[in-house]
Order: structure tokens, then C-alpha cells, then sequence
């Protein structure tokens, strides 16, 4: 019986810290805005500390009330609450696309990078590098570049260019955390298990396969859950820089546009981005326990 409860306390133990951590959230916010002053603090002429005034920082009741409500006083308006699910399944949508094309883009690298020392030397540089240019400046080029593609009948869609920036910071942490995967079998033990298969005449694609490969999970599964996040990310600024309408990103600048006259409203994509970032480290973890007997130790 013991046993029993102490597996269940395993399997609930992330669940209650991220429960405990949701709360511990919602009331620092309610303790910042109860003792810091509606403007703020002010060291000389620098703002210290943000505004805490109904219009910067709303209740968090009042964020749930408004999203019970109507989207807008048309007669037939929506309630916000479903717009910004329906916005959410959109931005998530775009978002998995994004990931898939980025992880298969990533181990692809990584591979190649095994396998050749020299296109590690050469690639690796690159794909750090490729982390420093801003999303702001290449979404639009993106888009443009989509529009001017024509492969016969095919037609690019906008989504298609923020799924491919999605894809774009989403490669970077599964290429890095998958070459450590990869050549961790090099510095393993010495490399003893590494030096068996050569031993054999194993081939390299075998010994990648069998040894490699596995030996990459516990690197590679900390690596897919922050390339989840990095898409969601990704797919959420591409959607405000493309002007891509039906995600988050759009609702998020069209509902501030209206802060100063309904401030609650515009929280409510900002916690749709929230669930959708949920969403998808939920679903990297369902790939997780299909993995699960290579995880003898997830590095971080």
C-alpha cells in the first residue's frame, strides 16, 4: 500500500508543484496591486515599478467576468471566452505544424553534424548565429518570399510563413540538445560501450541507430519541450508582425488597441497564449512516455 501512495504521490507531484505555482502567481499579483501605489513607484524621473491602476493591472475577477461576456454589444456577439479558444486552437494548430517542420529540421542538422566533424566545426556556429536575428525583422520577408513561391496548382497560405518561423526558433534547441544526445556515447564511460561496437566492425549507421540514438533521449526530451515553447512563441509574435488574423497574436494587438476603454478584455488572449504554451509541453509529454525507457536521466 505504501508503495501504491508513494507512486501516486510521483505521479502527482509535478501536477500539485504546477498547481502551487499557478496559485503562487495569482496572489503576488493581487499582493502587488493591494500594496504598490495606483502609479507606481518612481525613483526620480525612472519608473521602478509598473503602474497598478485598474486600467494597467485589472483584478483577476474582473478578467474572469469579462471573459463571460460578449466579445462586443452586438446582438449575436460570441462570448469573449470562446473567441479566444477558438483563437487559441488556431494559434496551436499553427504552432504543432511549426514544431514538426523545426524538430525534423533540427535532428536532420544533428545527424549531420555527428556524423562529419567537419560540418559540426562549420554548422554550429551558423545555427547559434541564426538565434540572434529578431522575428520582427524577418516575418515580413518571410511573408513575402511565400507569396512569390509558385510550384504548379500549390498555393501559399499566410499561416504556411508563420509556421515556418515557428519552425525557425523551435530547430535551434532540438539541433544543439540532440548533437549532445548523439556524441554522448564518445565520453560515456570512457567510451567503452562506443569502442565495443567498433570492436565488431559495426558500421556507423548501425551504431547510430543502436547506441546514439537512444542514448540522445534524456538530452533530446528537455530539447522538444522548449521548442514547443519557443513555437508557440514564435507563432505568436510572426502572427502580429504578418498580420495574420484567427490567432492570439492579432487579438492580442486589436484587443489593446481598446485597453484604456475595456482594460480586462485584453488579458484574455494573453491567457490563451498561457494554455496554448500549456498545451504543448502537455502534448511533448505524451511523446515523453512513449520514450520512456530511454529516460534514465533527462539532462537539463
Amino acid at each position: 500500500m505504501s508503495r501504491q501512495w508513494q507512486g501516486s504521490g510521483k505521479r502527482l507531484g509535478p501536477a500539485l508543484a504546477g498547481a502551487a505555482g499557478v496559485l503562487a502567481l495569482v496572489a503576488a499579483w493581487e499582493a502587488y496591486k493591494a500594496l504598490v501605489p495606483d502609479d507606481g513607484w518612481v525613483l526620480g524621473e525612472v519608473r521602478v515599478l509598473p503602474r497598478t491602476t485598474d486600467v494597467a493591472m485589472p483584478h483577476l475577477w474582473d478578467m474572469a467576468a469579462r471573459a463571460a461576456e460578449p466579445l462586443t454589444s452586438a446582438p449575436d456577439s460570441p462570448p469573449l471566452w470562446l473567441v479566444t479558444l477558438q483563437g487559441a486552437g488556431f494559434t496551436l494548430g499553427v504552432s504543432a505544424v511549426g514544431w514538426v517542420a523545426g524538430v525534423v529540421f533540427g535532428l536532420l542538422v544533428a545527424v549531420l553534424m555527428a556524423r562529419f566533424v567537419p560540418a559540426r566545426a562549420g554548422l554550429l556556429p551558423w545555427v547559434v548565429l541564426s538565434q540572434t536575428v529578431p522575428l520582427i525583422a524577418i516575418a515580413p520577408l518571410v511573408k513575402r518570399w511565400g507569396a512569390q513561391l509558385e510550384v504548379g496548382t500549390f498555393d501559399w497560405q499566410d499561416w504556411m510563413s508563420v509556421a515556418v518561423i515557428a519552425s525557425y526558433l523551435a530547430f535551434f534547441p532540438v539541433s544543439v540538445g540532440a548533437l549532445r544526445g548523439f556524441t554522448s556515447p564518445d565520453a560515456d564511460a570512457d567510451g567503452v560501450r562506443l569502442d565495443l561496437f567498433r570492436a565488431y566492425g559495426v558500421g556507423w549507421w548501425t551504431t547510430f541507430w543502436r547506441l546514439r540514438a537512444p542514448s540522445s533521449v534524456p538530452y533530446l526530451l528537455p530539447a522538444l519541450r522548449l521548442a514547443a515553447a519557443n513555437a508557440v512563441v514564435g507563432t505568436v509574435v510572426a502572427e502580429v508582425s504578418t498580420g495574420l488574423r484567427g490567432g492570439l497574436g492579432r487579438m492580442i494587438v486589436e484587443f489593446g488597441a481598446s485597453a484604456s476603454a475595456d482594460p480586462a478584455k485584453q488579458w484574455s488572449p494573453i491567457a490563451g497564449a498561457v494554455l496554448v504554451g500549456l498545451a504543448a509541453t502537455g502534448l511533448v509529454a505524451l511523446v515523453a512516455l512513449g520514450l520512456r525507457r530511454y529516460r534514465v536521466g533527462e539532462a537539463a
